[in-house]
Order: structure tokens, then C-alpha cells, then sequence
């Protein structure tokens, strides 16, 4: 059994930065926060939907097991519906989509959420010899949020990982300021034509002066030029190294969600979707994409990339873009920690 899949919403909440305005607020909170906003905008009634995925990669608290469950009862979804957290690190987001898509084929369900949550601000440390009994001295601790960022076969942290395709494929430090320069202009350009503001949920956040509304992505720099980058030094590779701060993604916190339907009951509803899923894939693979037609709006290196949420924002971003040119198709894709990747193709309704 294989049923066509429709988008009845896509909704995120504007990007933080490392310790800026969502820092504050746990996955859970944050994630159902946007997942109510998504159930809202797709005007299924949330007895409904009974099938939710979530992506998420970095614990945070004692609740981070349960993120899926937490944000979705939060989301004002019944108790009788179920839910599931996975983690497929950068990809996490886009892959809760594809998998609850997967669910509405099958017939498991005929509606349902995915999307991702992080707030990589509150990444835990941890310590494993505790548990053991660390009996005497020193002991350990290992930041959880850069262990996600490492990677699992001895090459080192992911900026390392960029400084060697920097050696294998011979890129200069002005050809990859250049595009930092050029993700922020863009970024920038959408954000003062207003191209994001029909997809972002403010989220109000309550601080010591009152509440605070939330609305704008946070981590883009308007004022960057080729003569601000050129003054940053090399962060993963001291010695001849040139990936800095201001030419590589983020470390940000944020959510996005869909509500996905089977178009056939969606119809039958007299709902509107804004898009359907065409066809997704997953593969161990390198990059080979036109830069003129990537990241329309600014990349990862000017909105940010909050690891489990950024495929779901990613393609929240795509449809609403869509939308706005009045274009046909759209392809999603993005890397996957260990040497992978994924893609998924949107056609606009």
C-alpha cells in the first residue's frame, strides 16, 4: 500500500543564536510551542493526529528521552496519540518528516507531525565514570553537544572534517569568505523583504523585564564583508587552517514542523495542502549542487543550524519559498553526521 502525502503546514520559529534568545527554553517547550502553531495553520482538528515524529540529537534535561511525547501532549494533541524521537544528526528534522510520511503510505495513520527541535544552548556534559563509582581524583566530562559535532571515526571534529575537503579540493580562504559574505547579504535580503515572516511563529519568552516576543532569526550578520571575515583566525586548524567562526555554520537553537496528511482524506476534508511529497532518498554521498540555486535565502552559515531542527527548517523555508516564486518543484537536501546525505523533493499545490 502506498498513499500520495500532502504538506497541511510548515511552520519554525525564528533561529537563535548560542546562547541568545530561545536558550532559555527547553526542547520540549520550544518543540510544542511550534508543533501548536503547525496544528493551528493546518486546521485539523488534533483528536486526529495521532502519529508524531520528532528529530532530535543533544540531551539537555531529564526530560530528553520523553521530547516527542512532552511536546506533543504541550501541543494540545490527545493522550491516545503516540510519538517518537530519533536522532539521524543533521538530518534529524527532515527525517521525522520523511519517516511520519512514511507512516500515512503504509495507512498507519492519516495524519500526522514531523519535524525536529534544538536547543543546542543547553547541551549537556556528562560523565560516565559516575556511574561506576569515580572512587578518587579527576575524573571527565564530555560536552554532549560537541560530541554531536565530532566525528565517530577518528577524524576529529566536523571543522576538521572542512579543513581537509578544504586540502582535498583546493578551496581558498576568499572563495569560502565569499560565500559566508554572500548567505548573509541573502539571509539579510529575505529577512528585510519579509520572505520568512509567513512561516515563523513568535514565540513569547518571559524574562526578569517582562515578556519578550521572539520573531526575527537572530544569527544573521547584515554588516559582513569580505574585510571583517578576512581579520578572523582559523579555529579548527591553527597552522594554515581557514575555516573561522564567520565562514562556518552555526551552533543555534530552534523547531519546525508539518503536518502531513493522506491526500485522499485531506481532500475528502476540504483541506488545502500547500505542497506533497514527491520522493525522498538517503545515501552515503558528496555535494554536487548549482551555488546560484542553493539556499535561495542564505545558508546554515547566516541562519544558523540547530542540528535536530535544521531539515525540518530547512524544508519549511523551501515550501514557503515555493510559495512566494510560485515555483513547481523544490529539492531539500543535507548533510548526515558520518558521510551521508539526504534529499527529499516538494511540488507545490
Amino acid at each position: 500500500m502506498s498513499r500520495d502525502v500532502v504538506v497541511l503546514s510548515a511552520v519554525r520559529s525564528a533561529i537563535g543564536s548560542f546562547g541568545g534568545a530561545l536558550s532559555s527554553l527547553e526542547p520540549s517547550e520550544l518543540g510544542g510551542m511550534v508543533m501548536k502553531e503547525a496544528v493551528a495553520r493546518s486546521g485539523v482538528d488534533p483528536a486526529l493526529i495521532n502519529y508524531v515524529t520528532v528529530g532530535n540529537t543533544i540531551p539537555t534535561d531529564n526530560r530528553y528521552a520523553y521530547v516527542a511525547r512532552v511536546a506533543s501532549i504541550q501541543a494540545g494533541l490527545p493522550m491516545e496519540s503516540v510519538a517518537m524521537a530519533l536522532n539521524r544528526l543533521c538530518s534529524s528534522g527532515l527525517q521525522a518528516i520523511v519517516t511520519t510520511a512514511q507512516a500515512i503510505m503504509l495507512g498507519d495513520c492519516d495524519y500526522g507531525i514531523g519535524g525536529g527541535v534544538e536547543v543546542m544552548s543547553r547541551g549537556m556534559y556528562g560523565s560516565p565514570a559516575m556511574r561506576s563509582g569515580a572512587r578518587m581524583g579527576d575524573t571527565k566530562m564530555i560536552d554532549l553537544m560537541v560530541s554531536v559535532l565530532t566525528d565517530p571515526f577518528g577524524v576529529g571534529h566536523m571543522g576538521v572534517t572542512a579543513e581537509n575537503l578544504v586540502e582535498k579540493w583546493k578551496l581558498t580562504r576568499d572563495e569560502q569568505d565569499a560565500l559566508a559574505v554572500d548567505s548573509h547579504r541573502r539571509a539579510a535580503n529575505a529577512i528585510k523583504e519579509g520572505r520568512f515572516k509567513s512561516q515563523i511563529v513568535p514565540i513569547t519568552i518571559k524574562t526578569r523585564k517582562g515578556d519578550v516576543v521572539f520573531d526575527t532569526d537572530e544569527h544573521v550578520r547584515p554588516d559582513t564583508t569580505m574585510e571583517t571575515l578576512a581579520k578572523m583566525k582559523a579555529v579548527f586548524k591553527k597552522e594554515g587552517g581557514s575555516v573561522t567562526a564567520g565562514n562556518a555554520s552555526g551552533i543555534n537553537d530552534g523547531a519546525a514542523f508539518f503536518v502531513l496528511a493522506d491526500a485522499e482524506t485531506a481532500k475528502k476534508a476540504g483541506q488545502k495542502p500547500i505542497a506533497r511529497l514527491v520522493s525522498y532518498a538517503i545515501a552515503g554521498v558528496g555535494l554536487g549542487l548549482d551555488p546560484a540555486k542553493t539556499n535561495v535565502n542564505g545558508g546554515a552559515i547566516a541562519l544558523g543550524h540547530p542540528i535536530g531542527c535544521s531539515g525540518a527548517a530547512i524544508a519549511t523555508k523551501a515550501i514557503h519559498e515555493l510559495q512566494r516564486v510560485q515555483g513547481k518543484y523544490a529539492l531539500v537536501t543535507m548533510c548526515i553526521g558520518g558521510g551521508q546525505g539526504i534529499a527529499t523533493i516538494f511540488e507545490r499545490l
